[in-house]
């Protein structure tokens, strides 16, 4: 149980020198939000949020030797720089209509706490403190935080028609913190699923990754697919989606999401597991009495591009997760020219996550056969190990020769260079030759590439 007293909050001297300043010129003021969450939870803040009866001229003036920005001035909040950190103090206020089901259209300044607070999303996030007052807490919040449950502050629906991001915020606490979410909260959250549409992608993508990286994501994803469908609707045909195969004995959703919680909690390698497979239900073929997915890697990863596109991540993020899509279901060979071909491919490092995707992809299959792949995969990664220990040649860069050489010997067009470089590394790769300088050297002499030239 959390016990409820000043010994669980610790203020940072910055917090604490702003609320004693600000009492100090007849203003009272707390801290309020996740930072009270967190530390009842026994976790460090990433932010400290202050909110006061002050208003923002009133804060400016407490604090007119100190840096003010005042950016969020017109809604009651300025931060400020405290010995180089930045402090949100913001006035207690209320809020009116969210045409844009996000942002208030206007607020109006308040002097009470408790109706500051009863604007908030969740129970455990509408507590305030200060060491004068102890833990203010109208909405039970604690009592929440004891139950694991997340509960909104007042009438659900009208909370998430404020604010449509308060439904995938709901999620993510849940799954960041291992929560229930309660029955009436839960409702809503389906019936107004549709209001996420009117959220931008920056703003989707953040609380998605959030979810993604939570310890708690599987039973989340599990629960609610069809809030998540809202913005990448290809789920809605994975679930329930029998694929009639020895090797999946769960629904596509299920192996998807049983996939997610099977890799460690790297974005890049989860996107791809969310996406890996949502291309299944787009290219069935049936073969006999079993169904085939062929293609899926490729029209899975396309999906996941289109998406990711769509929700603002970044070109990096976008093209790492669409290799490894693309490439899931394709074989590794378990044999050093296979794997020097793959390294040469994908690089080290993307190599190895495909080795991650496929390792978790078996995990959320028939456990009859997962012992058998897993030792497949060890082995591939032990093999790759061992070619990059050994300084083996697999990418162009560590070929002994290079484009000065074969100029050197009377090449002028970089076409024909580059087609010679690639013929002798894939000989190099093959083994049919050794990488040495001279024994190059010597091949290109005695071969027909200068008749590329």
């Amino acid at each position: 149980m959390y016990e409820i007293g000043a010994a669980n909050i610790n203020l940072p001297k910055e917090v604490q020198f702003i609320i004693d300043s600000l009492y100090k010129n007849g203003y009272e003021a707390h801290i309020v939000g996740g930072c009270v969450r967190d530390s009842i939870l026994k976790q460090n803040p990433q932010d400290w949020d202050i909110c006061t009866q002050a208003k923002p001229h009133e804060i400016i003036e407490c604090f007119k030797e100190y840096k003010i920005i005042q950016t969020g001035i017109k809604h009651g909040t300025v931060s400020l720089i405290c010995n180089q950190k930045s402090y949100e103090i913001t006035t207690y206020r209320i809020e009116g209509k969210y045409s844009d089901k996000r942002h208030p259209d206007d607020v109006t300044f308040v002097s009470s706490l408790k109706e500051d607070l009863k604007r908030r999303d969740f129970t455990i996030n509408a507590m305030a403190y200060n060491k004068k007052d102890g833990l203010i807490d109208y909405f039970s919040g604690c009592e929440d935080l004891n139950n694991k449950v997340i509960k909104c502050v007042g009438d659900c629906n009208a909370r998430f028609n404020e604010d449509a991001l308060r439904i995938l915020r709901a999620l993510r606490f849940a799954a960041k913190l291992s929560f229930n979410i309660d029955k009436k909260t839960s409702k809503a959250i389906t019936e107004n699923k549709e209001l996420i549409s009117r959220l931008s992608g920056e703003r989707i993508k953040e609380e998605l990754n959030k979810l993604l990286l939570s310890e708690g994501a599987e039973k989340i994803l599990l629960d609610y697919p069809l809030v998540i469908s809202v913005f990448i609707p290809e789920i809605k045909a994975t679930i329930g989606y029998n694929q009639k195969n020895p090797y999946h004995p769960y629904d596509i959703w299920t192996h998807i999401v049983k996939s997610v919680a099977s890799i460690k909690p790297d974005l890049v390698l989860r996107l791809a597991m969310l996406f890996h497979d949502l291309g299944k239900p787009l290219c069935e073929n049936i073969i006999e009495v079993k169904k085939r997915f062929c293609d899926h890697g490729h029209i899975s990863a396309k999906l996941a591009k289109d998406t990711m596109r769509k929700l603002k991540y970044d070109n990096s993020t976008i093209s790492s997760v669409y290799n490894l899509i693309y490439y899931h279901d394709t074989k590794i060979l378990c044999d050093k020219i296979s794997v020097k071909r793959w390294l040469n491919k994908l690089g080290k490092e993307e190599f190895m996550q495909l080795l991650e995707v496929k390792r978790a992809d078996a995990k959320a299959q028939n456990p009859l056969y997962i012992k058998e792949r897993l030792k497949v995969y060890d082995n591939i990664a032990k093999m790759a190990d061992d070619i990059i220990k050994n300084k083996e040649c697999f990418t162009m860069k560590d070929l002994a020769v290079n484009g000065d050489d074969l100029i050197s010997l009377g090449f002028n067009r970089g076409e024909a260079i580059g087609n010679t470089l690639n013929s002798l590394l894939e000989m190099v790769i093959e083994e049919k030759v050794k990488n040495n300088k001279k024994e190059l050297l010597d091949i290109i002499k005695t071969g027909n590439y200068f008749n590329n030239n």
